[in-house]
Order: C-alpha cells, then structure tokens, then sequence
C-alpha cells in the first residue's frame, strides 16, 4: 500500500496555499472559506470530503433549518411523544408498553437517474432509520409524483421506480400499506420518490444515535463499502437538473434487499441482548455522516482507522471510502467486554462486521489511514453546526394573477347527458383512475397482519396479536392546492391525511413529513416554503399533532422550471381494536349515505378543473380545522361504536370519486340524492374540506344523526346502497361494469 501523495493533516498544516476542488464538491466560497476558519488551516482532502457532504443541501437542511424551527416552537403538547425531531425518526407511545417509530424521506434525485435502484434504495435507507431506533420495521409506504401520465419519459421511470419498491420491500417481507401516485407535468423532469416506514418495539428498547463510554469500540457492519453512491443523496439532491451535464449514474446507490434482511435481523438479535450503546445507520453521506453524527452526539471524541473498512473495490481512496453511500451498511458503539459476542451474532447471520475505531476521551473525530492522520476536526462542526442560510424569499409576481383565475368560473355541464360524460373522464383519468397496476406489485399482505391497504384510505396493521392493538398511517399532498396557496395547501396536506387515518376509525397522534419543493436560491420558491412549513406548524398546534421528524428536498427542478410545492404528510394513528376499523367499501345493500361535512363551490385546484379544463388558478377549499377535528372525533366514535360499516373521505374528485371507489371495492351500487339547496354538479365534483361519506345501518340511524347533531356536524342523508349501478336521481345512472372499466384500465392502457 502506497500512501505517497496521501493528504495528512501534517501535510494540510504546512501546505496552506494548495488549490482545492471544494467547488467541484458543491461547497460556496465561503463555506470553504467557513472551513479553514474552523480548522485553522486548510482541509485535507478527507475532510473537504466530508464537509462537503455533510454540508449539502440534503444532509445539512442549511436553507430550511431557519423555518423548521417552527415545528419545535409551536409543538402541540403531547403525552405520546417519546422520541422528537433531531433522530434518526420520531418515537410515540401507542399504548400497552408498545412504542412506534416512523418516518418519510425523499429518494428523488436518484430515481430520475436510475430508477429501479434509487427507489429501491430509497425503500432500503428508510427501513434502516427505523431499524437504527430498535425498532422492528413492520410496514412501508411509498407517496410517488410523476410527470404527464402519457409522457414517453413517464414510461421509462414510473415501471422502474415501481418495481424497485416492490422488489426491494417484497424481499424483506414487509407490507407495502399506502401511499398515493399522482402525475403533473410539473414532475416531468424531477419525479418524486418519498418512502416512509412504520416500526414496532417496546419502550424499554428505544436505542439514540450517540457515541458516549470512553474506550467504547466503534464497529462496521453490513454490506462493503463500494464506489456506488459516491456523492449520492448528499450532493445529487443538493443541486437542479440540467437539460445538459456529466452523467449523474454513478452517484446512484446500489440495493441489495437480501443483505438487507440479514442486517435487519442481526441487529434485532443485537438489540434483543442489549449490546449496543448507541448506533446510527449508513444513508446519506455514508461513513461521513455516521462517526460524526454519532461522536457530536455523544461524550466525548472518535478515533478510527478508515483502512479496516471492508471493501468491494480496493481502489477507493479515503475521500472515496468516507463519501460513499453503499446500502446495507450499520455502525454500532459497543463495550469491550460485549465486542466478542456482538460478531458472534453478526458471524450467524453472515453479516460482515468489523472494529473500524474507538470512543476518545477528546473531543476530536480523527480518522487514520495505515497509520497517517488525514481528519482531525470537530465532530459537532461537520453534523450539526453546518451553514445557516436565511434566504431571501418574496410573493412570485405572478401569484395575484393565478389565484385570480377563478375555477369557479370556468364552463359546467350544460346538461344531464355532459355532467355523465364528465363523470367518465374524471374516474378514468390517471390521477383518480385505480392504481391497481402499481400496487398488486407490492406485497401489501405479507407477515399477516396487513388489515387495511390500498386503495382504502389509511392503511393499517396489527402489533398486538391478543389485544388487536394496532396503528394505521396515510400519506397526502395536493401540489396543485399549495401552488394556489402554500400555506392553505399544507394545511389541507395535513388535514386530509387527518381525515383519512379518522375514517379508517384510528386516533391521529403525531406526523412525519417530506417536503419537496424546487431550488431555494428562487426567493419564490423559498416563499412557497416558508409559507408551506408555517402552516403546517400552525395546522399541527390547532390539530395537536406534533410533527416527529422528516426530511426536507429542495432543488426539484429543471432549469428554470420548478416542481409545484409539494409538502407531502404522513400522520399516524392508533386504534384499539383492529378487528372494529372502518372500510371503504359499500357492501350491503340497504345501508343508508350520509355526507358528513358541509359542501360548498370550491373548484380551484380540483381534479374537475384539472381534467376538464386542464386549468389551474384560484384559491384552493377553505380549511377549518377545528371541523376536521370534530369530523375525525365523530368517525372515530362511530367505527368504534358500530355505527358505520363504511366511512371514505372526499378529496381529490369530491363526492363522485369517493362514491365510485366505495361501489366498486364493495361490488354494490348506488343510489344518490342532490340534497336541497345544492345542485347536481357541485355535490358532485366540489373538493369542500372536512367531509366525509358514511354508510350507516339502518339499525343505527337515529343514533348517528343523534350523535352528530349534538356535536353539530351537518350529517345530510344523500342516498342508498342499492343496485348494480350509480345512479344520480334526475341527472344520469352508469352501470357499476361501465364505471369498472372507466376506472381501471387506464394506467395499465397508458404503460403498456
């Protein structure tokens, strides 16, 4: 092994005047300049390497640090809160000594790139956040945002993107329970990929990624560390897409799930013998962000010897080794005297593992190479005390103009025959068309206690086999609404994601987020961002759902063209009793329809206005949120009072969308009334907030409508379970075969 033209610190100190690649790296001027103040004389290439990582965008959140304080500052009080922002994903107390931790991530850069693996990959680093809390990981989710549905570039990434999900999670065996698939132009160029996790353990098994216990060893252990991912997460997300470019490829990490699965259950073993104390997985930044996270976290400093790191390419310099974003990887802080049967586990599960370092008295992270010196720096200096950006941010000019583009005022069926028509072309267009195609490639029932998955509204699993203890979770974002009005839209984000874990007959506890949004140097965009998190900072402190963790994607764009601002959320919910959740489908003729919620002429940002008119202006709904509080205490009431057999929100589509999916997930029709004072098409297609459509009993009618109106929730009786069609008295009825076809063979038709 040569090491003659390797950069020691020696060798930095003395040679204060050479020139660095810090640019290349993606660093500004001053952050390098920032750097060599730190440090009192140049970087070496090893720690210019990790800066550099642990500095972008993506690993830093330098430019929206300043807004997400909000979400600690105005977080709601909350006794099931454990564990908070700031680790690997946030913890809440369900109940019964049982503990769930999840979270939702973006793996958006890659999966333009190549998108079987950095789906795949995105599937595979959320899983390991979850694992690194001590936690079984017992479910996935997937919210995905693709270009026009009838682009040829969305033929090339959605088949790859799809089934890197289902490859991936369905090798590990866990359910994949929810999501959404939605498709915009505004994607074309910058797809999204956000993946989240749900996770399972028991209070007392709560693990923090900290390094503390001087002489503690540090271990390596999982997958070798290879040449893929170089510069992946960390620089690829932090930076637009230009039409023209180098090839951005080999920045893609590679999965291998099988590896995975071993590690998963290694360190679970590890857990169950309580022989770590503290541990951190391997994602974004790789070895760069692990030993600094883990020693700015802890008591003390870390040494480590970076040439005991097992590799898959005996080529890769330091700078390579420490930037690398090879999957499958963990790093554990284990006692001495517990070392010996740590690899002894890791030996059965034919998990490499190795000792890379140790836990200092000092207060240095310091990383060796055959015995040379080439990073000495301040842990807390490279993970937590990144830039700060306060970036200016300003109302487009061209806000007024789009929020006055009323919806409201754009053409509307002139007559039954029309209103039918638009009926058609709205359930069969690709954003409320089944998505059947995308998810039968997910393993949604494995492990065996999957209880609600798509297309229902939440999806939900058991925990507890004797109790029937369980959690449900849904995702949402309308881009269309916050690109109206970002902080209205965040809030109906949160809200609907509210509506649909209440209506599934689960308690919403606390969310996790993804935000995805364009380049935060456009004062623009950065508008649509402050707005976005000050709203749903507000709407989570009026809901009393505290936001637990999540992961910030800027850079979603193209050029000059950005993505709509899409805050996506994830909110979790708890349920007693899995065995009384609350279906969507219509499946007993006779059961009675009531729309919950009050209806109103809302059609800016509508599916109606989208498909129809391919138009997008106005204002988005109105949100009232304390009517989706009382509107998720009365679902939640009736499910668990046997007071409903089916419950589906009303968002994308309005009341004809949530009507058809009910009909045909339950095989029965529908006989529907326009209520009094309303007509045909605004019952139909507006996109009004805080409503639901419940099929009650007849048996439990009256204590119902007793119970909502005590609580004042408008409960209007609109029709009947009855049939083989839907039928809208006086306007139009469509046999539940025509709506079957109408509504399921387009996304199969669009990628065949």
């Amino acid at each position: 092994m040569t090491i003659k033209n390797l950069d020691t610190v020696k060798n930095a100190t003395g040679t204060p005047d050479v020139d660095q690649p810090w640019k290349e790296l993606g660093l500004k001027e001053d952050e390098y300049s920032r750097i060599r103040e730190i440090l009192q004389r140049r970087p070496t290439g090893a720690e210019l390497a990790m800066y550099s990582v642990m500095w972008s965008e993506h690993c830093s959140y330098k430019s929206s640090k300043v807004h997400l304080k909000q979400f600690g500052d105005k977080a709601p009080a909350s006794d099931a809160m454990l564990v908070g922002i700031g680790e690997n994903a946030g913890v809440v107390d369900v109940g019964q000594g049982y503990a769930v931790t999840f979270k939702v991530e973006s793996h958006n850069h890659p999966s333009y790139i190549e998108p079987y693996q950095g789906a795949a990959t995105g599937v595979g680093g959320i899983v390991r956040d979850i694992l690194a809390m001590g936690a079984r990981p017992v479910a996935v989710v997937d919210p995905l945002r693709f270009g026009a549905a009838d682009h040829p570039d969305t033929r090339r990434v959605l088949p790859g993107v799809v089934a890197g999900i289902g490859g991936y999670g369905n090798c590990l065996g866990l359910p994949n329970i929810g999501g959404e698939v939605v498709f915009d132009p505004c994607y074309q160029g910058n797809p999204l990929v956000n993946a989240g996790c749900i996770g399972v353990m028991r209070h007392e098994d709560i693990h923090l990624a900290q390094a503390s216990g001087t002489g503690n060893k540090v271990i390596l252990y999982g997958a070798r560390t290879g040449g893929d991912g170089i510069g992946g997460v960390s620089v690829l997300a932090s930076e637009t897409f230009e039409s023209t470019g180098p090839a951005k490829r080999p920045a893609v990490q590679v999965g291998d799930p099988f590896q995975e699965k071993l590690l998963i259950e290694c360190t679970l073993e590890i857990f169950a013998e309580k022989l770590v104390a503290g541990i951190q997985d391997l994602g974004g930044a790789g070895l760069s962000c692990a030993t600094s996270e883990l020693a700015s976290a802890g008591s003390g400093g870390m040494r480590v010897e970076l040439d005991t790191v097992p590799l898959r390419d005996s080529s890769l310099s330091p700078e390579e080794i420490l930037m690398s974003e090879s999957q499958e990887r963990m790093c554990a802080v284990v006692e001495p005297d517990k070392v010996d049967r740590f690899m002894e586990i890791c030996e059965k599960w034919d998990v490499i593992a190795t000792v890379i370092g140790e836990v200092t008295e000092g207060t240095r992270l310091e990383i060796f190479w055959h015995g040379e010196q080439i990073v000495d720096v301040p842990p807390r200096s490279v993970a937590h005390d990144g830039p700060v950006y306060h970036r200016p941010y300003a109302r487009p000019d061209w806000q007024d103009a789009l929020q006055a583009d009323d919806a409201n005022k754009l053409a509307r069926p002139a007559n039954s025959a029309e209103l039918r028509e638009q009926v058609l072309r709205l359930v069969s267009s690709p954003n409320q068309a089944s998505k059947a195609w995308i998810t039968d490639q997910y393993d949604r029932f494995v492990q065996g206690n999957t209880v609600l998955a798509q297309p229902e509204d939440a999806g939900m699993v058991r925990i507890d086999e004797e109790s029937n203890l369980g959690v449900a979770m849904a995702t949402d974002g309308n881009g269309r609404f916050a690109k109206l009005d970002p902080y209205a839209g965040a809030q109906l984000a949160l809200a609907e994601a509210y509506r649909n874990v209440a209506a599934s007959g689960a308690k919403p506890l606390a969310i996790s987020d993804c935000l995805n949004f364009g380049s935060p140097e456009d004062p623009a965009v950065m508008w649509q961002f402050a707005e976005a998190t000050r709203g749903l900072a507000d709407g989570c402190l009026q809901l009393g759902t505290p936001v637990t963790g999540g992961n910030v994607s800027l850079y979603n764009q193209t050029g000059e063209t950005a993505i709509h601002p899409t805050p996506v959320v994830a909110v979790l919910g708890v349920i007693d009793d899995v065995t009384r959740r609350t279906p969507i489908a219509f499946k007993e003729e006779g059961q009675l329809l009531y729309l919950l919620g009050e209806t109103r002429e809302e059609f800016g940002g509508s599916a109606w206005s989208q498909v129809i008119h391919d138009h997008l202006g106005g204002l988005p709904p109105k949100v009232d949120l304390d009517r989706e509080k009382l509107l998720g205490e009365i679902l939640i009431s009736a499910s668990r009072d046997g007071m409903i057999d089916a419950a589906h929100d009303l968002s994308d589509g309005g009341l004809i969308q949530a009507v058809t999916e009910s009909c045909l997930r339950g095989g029965k029709g529908a006989r529907l009334v326009v209520p009094d004072g309303l007509d045909a098409f605004t019952v139909l297609f507006s996109e009004s907030a805080g409503r639901a459509v419940v099929a009650v009993p007849r048996s439990e009618e009256t204590r119902f409508t007793d119970m909502c109106g005590a609580r004042g929730l408008p409960a209007t009786r609109i029709g009947v379970v009855d049939g083989e069609e839907v039928e809208v008295q006086g306007e139009f009825s469509i046999p539940l075969g025509e709506l079957r076809t109408a509504h399921e063979g387009t996304i199969e038709a669009l990628l065949a």
